[in-house]
């Protein structure tokens, strides 16, 4: 039989799609959400699905983005290398010797990130790391005129290259872009699980566009559905690696989703945090509780439009998140569902109300 989550996060993950450069990641999110409601798109991209149902009103959003990080080309050498600016955060030790894909109008131009080699560098200068600046994107040319006849223009988008594996054990998932595609994959998911369940409210499952410059499409979507509370579904920091204290994370692969108490651009209204650790308890669905000291979530926006939005933020650990190929944990992701779709349910009028109370 078929793992239609597992096809999905395949689908997802091998997508392409960094910020302001959606359309490829778009095109499957669209298909997915194109039978499960009424699909509309804000003007720069974000996707919004609107569930049919028999009340207006208190209006559910749940949010994932579908950008993931990567590179735009900024200038072309005579030499025939490309330098590149980041689109997202990048670990600069993440990158020297990484494969990536150039988006150009003739199609995919495959290349890799370089630098100057160990073997020309002093000593002093091997124990620096080098910064994404003094790197540069080789596609095997030798001039200036053979990246342009390759087709490769300024602005053109960079992705990184790297396919979905499902690692030993069959539990865990190696992949690029689970940044945000499996929060992607959990609005998709809870929709599908929403199809024939009468609900307490109009659930919206929006997809947005450049999160990780700013939180842009979460800004101009949350205008479009005005809801009254919001779930945003992200991927997390997993900790449970060397070199990590307890007390700069605990969050582990495999032993539940987590729920955010403090990230740099939002707390949580209390009222709904507290609502998704009793649902963790009374459904005995494992929840982690996590903070994000440096980075924000589409939250950041969302919860202080017009006047307010209770918001909370749910999780899939990630190990290795903003680099080519991250790891997450199936028991995980099944896990927020489920308590995703708890959640939703008890959305009522009257408990809405309650977290402004």
């Amino acid at each position: 039989m078929e793992d239609s989550t597992l096809q999905l996060l395949i689908e997802l993950t091998e997508a392409h799609g960094v910020p302001g450069y959606e359309a490829p990641v778009r095109a499957v999110v669209r298909k997915h959400l194109d039978s499960l409601g009424q699909v509309s798109q804000d003007k720069i991209g974000s996707v919004i699905c609107q569930l049919r149902s028999s009340v207006d009103s208190p209006k559910v959003m749940l949010v994932g983005h579908m950008d993931e990080i990567g590179f735009m080309v900024k200038h072309i050498t005579k030499e025939g290398f490309i330098n590149f600016l980041p689109l997202g955060g990048w670990f600069d030790q993440a990158l020297l010797g990484q494969r990536v894909i150039i988006k150009t109008r003739k199609g995919d131009v495959v290349g890799v990130i370089g630098a100057k080699p160990p073997h020309m560098l002093s000593e002093e200068e091997r124990k620096k790391v080098v910064n994404k600046k003094d790197m540069y994107i080789d596609i095997g040319a030798t001039n200036q005129e053979e990246v342009e006849a390759a087709g490769v223009q300024v602005g053109d988008a960079i992705v990184p290259r790297a396919d979905f594996v499902e690692l030993a054990g069959g539990k865990t998932y190696l992949s690029k872009a689970f940044d945000n595609r499996v929060g992607t994959a959990l609005v998709i998911s809870t929709l599908q699980a929403m199809q024939d369940v009468e609900l307490p409210n109009t659930l919206f499952g929006v997809v947005t566009v450049m999160e990780e410059v700013g939180l842009r499409g979460a800004t101009t979507s949350v205008r479009a559905v005005n809801p009254d509370v919001a779930i945003v579904l992200e991927s997390d920091i997993a900790g449970d690696i060397p070199g990590i204290k307890p007390e700069e994370s605990s969050i582990k692969l495999g032993k539940g989703p987590t729920v955010l108490i403090y990230d740099a651009r939002m707390i949580p209204n209390l009222k709904l945090r507290d609502l998704v650790l009793d649902l963790s308890k009374e459904l005995d669905v494992p929840l982690q509780v996590s903070y994000v000291e440096r980075g924000a979530t589409d939250g950041g926006a969302i919860h202080l439009h017009n006047t307010g939005v209770p918001t909370v933020v749910i999780g899939v650990p990630a190990r290795h998140i903003h680099s080519h190929s991250s790891i997450i944990h199936r028991d995980d992701f099944d896990n927020a569902v489920k308590l995703i779709v708890a959640l939703v349910k008890r959305l009522n009028t009257d408990t809405v109300l309650g977290f402004t109370a």
